[in-house]
């Protein structure tokens, strides 16, 4: 399997070279393993009557009645008229006409597979395969179609000559053991051999056979996934040692029984038990926390870091902007009152002064929180005693940079990874399964439910009324755009046009404006006139995604809001709501959308819950295409499994594992042979997701 595909029938210098750039493959493994994006099913046969009525392509059980060629040479077309009996197809050939002349025979049984072409009342095939009638059907079985490309077509490698290569391919190694899964497990889930599932995948007889080889081929695919995942996992909890916090003490309880805002949910509670039983086991914690917008995410950040403190031990907090940094450092310092813990900000544009009074009190250990942006991983920042990293959007940052942070104490810290983007059960199984995950699934006691519409361009003037309505009860508004520059190929409203738009809509209003190009500075200076209520409307880009906390703050309206995917439309939403008030999110789009994007509109309008929009938004997108998953590269690398539709595949193969791991832990079983091989394959190029969250 690990052969170079040039020991295979059909496969010379050439197709060698165009297979290795146009689609990687190298080994007949990965050949094998580039499986058909769909089939076309020759067991069936439809009438003439039903073929003139379909849009697929059909197979059709016949004989020609008539022969007709017009034009002579490169211009001569013949078109065979074509029965079943009953009613008539026109089979349409523009090139070889003088073989078709000589071999097609009136009368005498064929079978003719295309597509139809419909004009007015007149349906024909342009180019049919004709194969002899007699007997029985000589195809009869499901015929695959691989993806190609434009250069691979051009140089004569089409589906076709890519089926019959795959083919010559399964015959080399139909004698070779290929077997990756041991027999017990092969026996225990019922799975039909390796060799069986290759050649059922690529050439299948009918659909039973098909569907047996898919099953197996994706648990194998989903199991290796995980293999590596929970292996991983063991490998750190063995490797990584942890401090120990057995204390909950003074701190964490005056702030919970003196100073704590409002009631914990019964989430939050959950999670910080969960958190707490983590960092008392002397292993290093490795746990991502998910939560809606405003589900409370930073009061579980900030009693988790009270517990270090209690323990003798520093925290830091990073964000991905100053804006963020600064809200978090806003929150706790308005939570904590007059809690005797020494909370600090560092960030680009932190004073010189201020930097060294941080640096010299988190070296002598009188600093015991620190929350800042990337400058928090400058080498001149140093800790006395760093037991807790938290890490807010995760994603946002580098793999090197969040690696430096938490290696900035001998024995790692504890580390706590947040997110606002909810991803679905499955796909946090699959690209997190080495961490543990936590779920606030609720939020704070009084939040009204925020109301979500859709209105057509065309309703512009029922919009503006509506927000005059909010405006004159002094609340104050969003307008977010897609673009800050005018696009040609195009058709939505830029920034500039719309800051126009709205203030000529409302003159007698403030207006803020804040989008990526303006400095840091000038950008927090909009921010605050916002938040100070110097302006009544913020017209701004995807910016004030995040980060931003204006309680007064009642409407946010969305422009061209199908050039949005779900998880951004919903991370948007979240900024409104935040206070005492009702609630609007606004959905501008363009009179004439797409089917997806008025699902995604619907979606919005029908659901609240930031999880439930995330499964929609896996199952429109898929899995490589999630905000915040682009950036992990392709670490899911699932070729043929569908994590939105084999979540029963993935958790039994998991909980297969977990049993594997507790009985042979080093998987030094000889049963476990082939397990051990392939983890030892695949570790090469393995990623550990532990160790840099």
């Amino acid at each position: 399997m690990e052969s170079s595909i040039k020991y295979i029938k059909g496969v010379g210098p050439k197709k060698q070279m165009l297979l290795k750039s146009e689609l990687k493959i190298i080994t007949i493994e990965e050949l094998l393993s580039y499986y058909p994006y769909k089939y076309t099913d020759r067991t069936k046969f439809i009438s003439i009557k039903e073929a003139k009525q379909s849009q697929d392509t059909v197979q059709c059980k016949g004989y020609i009645t008539q022969i007709k060629s017009e034009g002579v040479g490169h211009k001569e077309r013949i078109t065979a008229y074509f029965t079943d009996g009953e009613s008539f197809i026109d089979l349409v050939f523009f090139s070889g006409g003088k073989y078709l002349k000589q071999s097609l025979k009136i009368k005498e049984p064929y079978i003719i597979f295309g597509k139809p072409k419909h004009f007015g009342n007149n349906t024909s095939i342009i180019h049919p395969e004709i194969s002899s009638g007699v007997n029985s059907d000589p195809t009869g079985q499901l015929y695959p179609q691989y993806h190609t490309t434009d250069k691979m077509k051009k140089e004569g490698l089409q589906s076709k000559q890519l089926f019959q290569i795959i083919c010559n391919a399964l015959d080399l190694i139909s004698k070779q053991e290929i077997e990756t899964l041991p027999e017990w497990l092969i026996n225990y889930r019922k799975l039909c051999p390796k060799i069986v599932a290759m050649n059922g995948i690529h050439r299948p007889k009918n659909h039973a056979e098909l569907n047996i080889a898919t099953y197996r081929l994706k648990f194998e695919e989903l199991f290796l996934n995980q293999l590596k995942v929970i292996y991983l996992k063991i490998d750190r909890e063995q490797k990584y040692k942890g401090n120990i916090f057995p204390v909950v003490g003074k701190q964490f309880n005056q702030f919970y029984s003196k100073y704590i805002p409002f009631e914990l949910t019964n989430a939050q509670k959950r999670v910080i038990k969960e958190v707490r039983a983590n960092m008392n086991t002397g292993v290093q914690m490795n746990r991502l926390v998910q939560g809606d917008v405003g589900s409370g995410k930073t009061m579980v950040a900030f009693m988790t870091a009270l517990i270090a403190i209690d323990n003798g031990y520093q925290a830091c907090l990073m964000a991905p902007t100053e804006i963020l940094a600064s809200q978090h450092l806003d929150s706790i310092l308005e939570m904590k009152h007059d809690l005797k813990t020494n909370v600090k900000l560092l960030t680009g544009s932190t004073k010189a002064s201020e930097r060294r009074n941080i640096h010299e009190s988190l070296e002598d250990g009188t600093l015991n929180l620190l929350i800042g942006t990337h400058a928090l991983i400058e080498d001149k920042v140093k800790f006395h005693k760093l037991g807790l990293v938290i890490i807010d959007e995760q994603h946002r940052f580098g793999v090197a940079q969040r690696a430096k942070l938490w290696k900035k104490s001998i024995i790692p810290p504890h580390i706590l990874v947040m997110t606002a983007t909810p991803i679905p059960r499955t796909l946090a199984m699959t690209l997190y399964g080495d961490l543990d995950v936590s779920v606030i699934d609720e939020l704070p006691p009084g939040r009204k439910p925020i109301i979500t519409k859709h209105f057509f361009e065309s309703k512009r003037e029922k919009i503006n009324e509506f927000i005059q309505t909010e405006l004159s009860q002094r609340r104050q508004v969003y307008v977010v755009y897609p673009l800050i520059e005018e696009s040609e190929k195009m058709d939505f409203k830029n920034l500039e046009k719309g800051y126009e738009q709205v203030a000529k809509d409302f003159p007698d209003h403030k207006i803020s404006i804040v989008h990526g190009k303006l400095k840091p500075s000038e950008k927090d200076e909009e921010m605050m006139k916002f938040k100070n209520h110097q302006t009544n409307i913020m017209v701004a880009t995807t910016v004030i995604e995040v980060g931003v906390n204006i309680p007064n703050a009642s409407i946010m309206i969305i422009e061209s809001a199908e050039r949005f995917g779900l998880s951004q439309l919903h991370q948007l939403r979240g900024r409104v709501g935040r206070g005492p008030d009702q609630a609007y999110c606004i959905l501008v789009t363009g009179n004439k959308i797409s089917n997806m994007s008025k699902t995604r509109m619907q979606t919005m309008v029908d659901n609240s819950d930031g999880f439930r929009i995330s499964e929609v938004d896996l199952d429109l997108r898929g899995p490589g295409d999630i905000e915040g998953i682009q950036q992990s590269g392709d670490v899911l690398d699932l070729k043929l499994s569908d994590i939105t539709k084999d979540g029963d595949i993935l958790a039994d193969v998991r909980n297969i594992i977990f049993k594997i791991a507790k009985k042979d832990r080093k998987l030094s079983n000889s049963a476990n042979k082939k397990l051990l091989e392939m983890l030892i394959k695949t570790n090469k190029s393995l990623f550990n997701w532990s160790d840099i969250s």
